[in-house]
């Protein structure tokens, strides 16, 4: 008899951590949206970790800016950015303040609030490409800017909220590079997935932008 997920919220201490011990240890928890119409409830099936000064892939690796405040801390607070003109994608900080790293959250099963998911989602022919990719995920819970800064451990009253689930064994836990990243930011094999788990995204290495003539 498999276990239920265990409902108690993550607290701060859990992504108080290193990025690599933090973002391997997410698969399996739950991250729960709560909306006017219902909750929707996302078991997390694939992460990227990103750890700041050290990683040319960060978005913090030349300091601090507007856009990338949160991500100094403190842990377990929620890093939302806009990219390619058409897309949120959202990041769990982790680490101690000061020090920005943070876990990009990728892909993830739909457990709860499938219908509220779809309506966001219309593209979707099947259940398990709601969250298939990190700009579905957030287009599925309805993240965007506004959700940057939210505390994920809140006691009450967060609109995202991160549960302590059913963390996935060490030998399901697959890593490899990171999808569409670039540089000396593209070796690290930071990328962490479920393995078989059929709402992972696929790899895919990262291709330069063509402008436009």
């Amino acid at each position: 008899m498999i276990a239920a997920p265990d409902r108690t919220p993550l607290t701060r201490d859990f992504f108080d951590r290193p990025v690599l011990d933090v973002a391997p240890d997410l698969l399996g928890r739950l991250l729960v949206r709560t909306t006017p119409d219902g909750p929707i409830e996302l078991r997390l099936t694939e992460v990227e970790a990103y750890d700041g000064p050290n990683d040319p892939g960060s978005h913090a690796y030349r300091g601090r800016t507007a856009r990338n405040g949160v991500m100094f801390g403190p842990p377990g607070h929620v890093y939302v950015y806009f990219t390619y003109g058409m897309w949120h994608c959202m990041n769990l900080v982790c680490g101690p303040g000061g020090r920005p790293s943070g876990v990009l959250l990728r892909a993830g099963e739909v457990t709860e609030g499938v219908d509220l998911a779809r309506k966001r989602r219309l593209s979707a022919r099947y259940d398990k490409e709601l969250a298939k990719g990190p700009a579905r995920l957030a287009t599925a819970l309805g993240v965007d800017r506004s959700f940057d800064g939210v505390d994920a451990c809140a006691p009450e009253g967060s609109p995202l909220t991160m549960l302590t689930g059913a963390p996935v064994p060490s030998d399901q836990v697959r890593n490899g590079p990171r999808t569409g990243v670039s540089g000396d930011g593209g070796v690290h094999p930071w990328r962490f997935w479920i393995a078989d788990d059929p709402t992972v995204s696929p790899y895919r290495a990262h291709a330069p932008r063509r402008r436009s003539t």
